[in-house]
């Protein structure tokens, strides 16, 4: 069945959160997945204006379903944002001026734009007042997950109860220094039997150190890894305009702001994903398999 991912922004130098996305670009990105022992993705869009969201995700949409191949590697589509914490730090490489408190009305807009095929909504919890959204999301069996915010325990616990299900790439979409007991992280950990959580194991996003304390303490039943991959995924060191943003790739190979203030998605693929999970966190054959082919598709439900 191969390797799932549930967050790609883009893959060997195509760009989902582009304006001009061909059926030629769709051809490359698969073929380039297919390589890597790819078998699904969640196709990801990110906070924009609602329009422009909406119009990227209908080309999608109609690309897609031209093609039988893309279909099937492509399996649905992961929207994070717009409704995000605006604060510097939480909202990450998210452009701030389109993050906003969560409205039904355009969640709606949003889903009918991705054609059916929504199988993932990250939000922020604090965000979505009385929850609305992630219950009306929950009804329509959509996973909710919470990220690019700093919930109180009281509202993680809340949306918990409304129905949020998984914590997208934990240890990101934070501030850099946060307070040593009291944070988002620890508020996600306290939860962990009740949460998915998804992790970027690239030792940039999480040094393997800190990774390995988290997987220690929740294990690998409910945990995905995810590449967060940007179009420069599979490309070499350079400066490549993505996701609408200057991105610099640096001898690390990690996808950085020019100015290098924060992380922007990531570069890196499965097939060194599964290196990393092995190499430097010491697991298994099976806990590999079990958290980047068996649980991404458990978790939503995918049986391809």
């Amino acid at each position: 069945m191969g390797t799932f991912d549930l967050q790609v922004n883009g893959y060997a130098g195509v760009d989902f959160n582009g304006d001009l996305l061909s059926g030629e670009d769709l051809d490359q990105v698969c073929e380039a997945l297919k390589k890597d022992g790819v078998g699904g993705i969640l196709a990801t869009f990110i906070t924009d204006g609602l329009d422009v969201m909406c119009s990227r995700m209908e080309r999608l949409v109609q690309l897609r379903n031209q093609n039988l191949e893309w279909s099937k590697l492509i399996c649905g589509i992961h929207i994070e944002g717009p409704f995000l914490n605006e604060t510097q730090g939480y909202i990450g490489a998210h452009p701030v001026e389109h993050a906003k408190r969560s409205d039904l009305g355009e969640m709606k807009r949003l889903l009918e734009s991705a054609g059916g095929l929504t199988r993932i909504v990250t939000l922020a919890p604090e965000r979505d007042e009385g929850f609305i959204v992630t219950r009306y999301l929950t009804e329509q069996g959509i996973c909710v997950a919470a990220g690019h915010c700093d919930p109180t325990i009281k509202q993680l616990q809340g949306s918990i109860e409304a129905g949020l299900k998984m914590f997208t790439h934990l240890g990101n979409g934070c501030p850099m220094e946060l307070n040593r007991h009291d944070n988002v992280i620890q508020r996600v950990l306290s939860q962990r039997d009740n949460l998915w959580i998804s992790f970027i194991p690239d030792g940039a996003h999480v040094p393997f150190v800190t990774l390995k304390n988290y997987l220690d303490l929740v294990g690998t039943e409910r945990v995905v890894m995810v590449t967060d991959a940007i179009a420069a995924a599979g490309m070499g060191v350079g400066d490549y305009h993505f996701l609408g943003r200057d991105v610099r790739i640096g001898d690390d190979l990690v996808a950085r702001s020019p100015d290098r203030s924060h992380l922007i998605g990531s570069t890196i693929t499965m097939p060194r994903v599964a290196e990393n999970l092995e190499r430097e966190l010491g697991l298994s054959k099976f806990e590999i398999q079990k958290v980047i082919e068996e649980n991404p598709r458990r978790l939503i439900g995918e049986t391809r």
